[in-house]
């Protein structure tokens, strides 16, 4: 493991024109991992960065993979690429790439983007050009590839960002395709949340020599997320939800649904009683999914009601609270989940429901993260309590946050506990996410539509 030292961005000494796009965008403080990543990426390092999602992954890869294209004279040839980042859903490729245009805002570097979804000849005529960075999701990189219509051969630096979710997704076939057609020598830059003994053979086999850099454990929630569990009967799933979001109505809530059609189903019931709720999932197109996850953000909708390969990329700082209404079947993507509140430096609330079929994936869960998720309410099944999965009760009637000590009452729907008191707000300046992102000043706005 590599120690860093803090710096700040000053002292990289950076292209001037990366420089100043970082303080035009209030970018002062590096984050952990853009502490740990960042200068060993500019000395030309191989990376492999272990870190939740919203601690500011984007620019550390993003900082030392533009200013190293600055440094390079010339531009990119037809059809070629000098820098390519692959992630795992079109959502993560537009955050990533809404990041990194904001950063070479002021230079000549093209950025541009390759997902489905979207016109392939409008990408074909895009890439035709050359292009300096490409984000991607590589299934469509590889029809682009069949059709011949970009040239890896000569790109330098790849970036596999949230590596972990590529090989849930099955990706693993399409980067042995893939990275054939890449540049040597290059720099590879490969970030995850998780640690697996495949993600360990998949850096074996594309970094070379690499450091790594990690700022929490792998399994490990962000240290400013409140967790809770509600046991609950699968056929009064509907109405705890509905209490739980009435016990803060107009805080941004992201609620996960396991299948598609559970997703659309829930939002519609939601509507239906009042609430301002949207859906994304795999049945949605791509500009349905945009304009759902913009109104989100903007705060127009407040509830997001979406399955777990569809979040992916959401990078919003002001989501003040997860709703595992399913528990996921793979326990890593709890994580991932709850990973959506408490950014930028925020606190948020993970609240969790639990059926007696649920029971076991509680247990998994619970063992990936060496905790025991407190209870807000309910009474734990006998398959868990049996064989010792823990599941302790709040003290205190209802208490305090699960060890979080966040002084905001009781838990978010524990009966009787109150709402939170408030919204948690943001720093000023944070060099994480999207660049000038978040809900501030719009708490009120919510408040009185939702009233």
């Amino acid at each position: 493991m590599t120690g860093y030292h803090l710096f700040d961005f000053d002292m990289l000494g950076l292209a001037p024109t990366l420089a100043e796009a970082l303080k035009r965008n209030g970018f002062t403080e590096p984050t952990p991992i853009q502490n740990a990543a960042i200068p060993l990426a500019l000395e030309g390092h191989d990376v492999m960065g272990l870190a939740q999602t919203g601690t500011g992954k984007t620019l550390a890869f993003g900082l030392p993979l533009i200013d190293g294209l600055l440094a390079q004279p010339g531009k990119p040839a037809p059809k070629t690429v000098k820098a390519l980042v692959l992630a795992p859903t079109r959502e993560l490729v537009n955050q990533i790439a809404d990041n990194l245009k904001v950063l070479t805002e002021g230079t000549k570097l093209r950025v541009g983007t390759v997902v489905g979804g979207q016109s392939i000849n409008r990408q074909i005529n895009f890439l035709a050009r050359g292009t300096d960075i490409v984000i991607a999701t590589p299934g469509r990189l590889i029809d682009l590839m069949d059709r011949k219509a970009i040239d890896l051969s000569t790109v330098r630096q790849l970036v596999l960002d949230e590596a972990d979710q590529m090989l849930d997704l099955g990706f693993i076939h399409a980067l042995r395709r893939i990275a054939p057609q890449l540049g040597t020598p290059r720099q590879t830059m490969l970030f995850s949340a998780t640690m697996s003994k495949q993600m360990e053979e998949l850096s074996a086999a594309y970094l070379t020599n690499p450091r790594k850099v990690q700022v929490s454990p792998p399994g490990k929630a962000a240290d400013k997320i409140t967790q809770s569990v509600h046991f609950v009967d699968k056929a009064a799933k509907p109405a705890k939800l509905r209490e739980v979001l009435r016990a803060d109505m107009g805080a941004l809530t992201l609620v996960f649904s396991r299948t598609k059609h559970g997703a659309e189903r829930l939002m519609k019931g939601l509507v239906a009683d009042g609430f301002n709720a949207a859906s994304i999932h795999g049945n949605k197109s791509q500009g349905q999914r945009d304009r759902a996850i913009k109104a989100f953000r903007d705060g127009d909708i407040n509830v997001l009601v979406a399955t777990d390969v569809a979040a992916r990329g959401i990078d919003i700082p002001g989501v003040a609270y997860v709703v595992n209404y399913d528990l996921p079947e793979v326990p890593d993507n709890y994580v991932h989940r709850i990973g959506r509140t408490a950014r930028a430096g925020r606190e948020g609330e993970a609240i969790a429901f639990c059926d007696d079929d649920e029971a076991d994936l509680l247990r998994q869960i619970q063992r990936l993260m060496k905790i025991d998720i407190p209870v807000a309410s309910g009474e734990a099944p006998a398959a868990l309590t049996e064989g010792g999965g823990g599941a302790r009760r709040r003290r205190g009637g209802g208490g305090g946050g699960g060890g979080g000590g966040r002084g905001r009452g009781g838990p978010r729907g524990g009966g009787g506990g109150g709402g939170r008191g408030g919204k948690p707000a943001g720093p000023k300046h944070e060099a994480h996410g999207k660049p000038g992102g978040g809900n501030a000043g719009q708490g009120q706005r919510r408040r009185r539509r939702a009233a």
